[in-house]
């Protein structure tokens, strides 16, 4: 009779502990405020654009050693609208993958003409000038923290895409001439990735992202890094808008045969997106 007193007793004392410990572990895996299921945006980059291109010979007798910066030499136009895009989605509460997609593309054709009175000619020039860089990211995210603050650290890789070229062609008087140059390189390589997130209620929201990208080894090598720093308002539950400034550097490295060729890109500007969330 005690034997079955003590298991009548015990019966309901242990369901209390497992729902307990159930709903311990409900609340602690809850899912921040900060963080959507699934995140949707879509949306332009007005960038701030500074390109330039150099190349140095390996020996001091190669004769190769110069520069050229594409928006002041070329007149290309600092600034430009492109398009870029992203993707959340989270895996569970505090693990998921983001996807990052972004291009800048710019292109200018001008013809330059002076006239040459002393010397009886015309000298004459007509360039065209095409930069084209793409990027794009996939890296899987493990945030840490439920409440309206978390942060977060990726693992991932990057895949970008370069593509400079320079064609020109001249005359003075009866004498004329072209001339080319381009650099075309696209790589995969690893990434990582720090994260912040901050609700300040349901419509309002605050993040910050970070990425750097490192190539080593080979005839390329150099780094990229973006970051932002944007608010997000959601009139609507599912949909609203975010406005972020961003910034990204880029520095390659491209051995030849007997040069050195090395590419900087500097870009920063706002970025405004449709949002939408699930």
């Amino acid at each position: 009779m005690p034997h079955r007193l003590l298991r009548s007793r015990s019966l309901p004392l242990l369901a209390s502990a497992v729902a307990l410990g159930m709903a311990s572990t409900g609340a602690f895996a809850q899912q921040s405020p900060a963080l959507d299921r699934v995140s949707l945006w879509l949306g332009g980059y007005y960038s701030n654009n500074t390109t330039t291109l150099s190349a140095q010979g390996r020996d001091a007798y190669s004769g190769l050693d110069g520069k050229l910066n594409f928006e002041h030499d070329l007149g290309l136009k600092k600034r430009s609208v492109d398009p870029r895009v992203r993707a959340d989605f989270l895996i569970g509460d505090s693990q998921g993958f983001s996807f990052d997609y972004y291009q800048i593309h710019r292109n200018r054709t001008g013809d330059y003409y002076q006239p040459i009175p002393a010397l009886g000619t015309d000298v004459g020039a007509h360039i065209k000038g095409t930069v084209n860089y793409d990027f794009g990211s996939a890296s899987y995210k493990w945030w840490f923290g439920h409440s309206s603050d978390v942060f977060g650290v990726g693992l991932g890789a990057a895949y970008y895409k370069v593509d400079f070229r320079v064609d020109g062609s001249a005359h003075a008087g009866s004498e004329s001439g072209t001339a080319s140059a381009s650099y075309n390189d696209s790589e995969w390589a690893p990434m990582l990735t720090l994260g912040w997130r901050h609700a300040f209620s349901d419509q309002w929201r605050m993040y910050a992202d970070v990425a750097g990208v490192k190539k080593n080894g080979g005839d390329l090598n150099g780094h990229i890094w973006n970051a932002s720093l944007g608010v997000e308002w959601f009139p609507w539950h599912n949909v609203g808008l975010a406005l972020e400034y961003s910034a990204s550097r880029l520095h390659l490295n491209k051995k030849y045969r007997d040069a050195t060729a090395k590419l900087d890109l500097k870009s920063d500007g706002p970025a405004l997106y449709l949002r939408a969330r699930f």
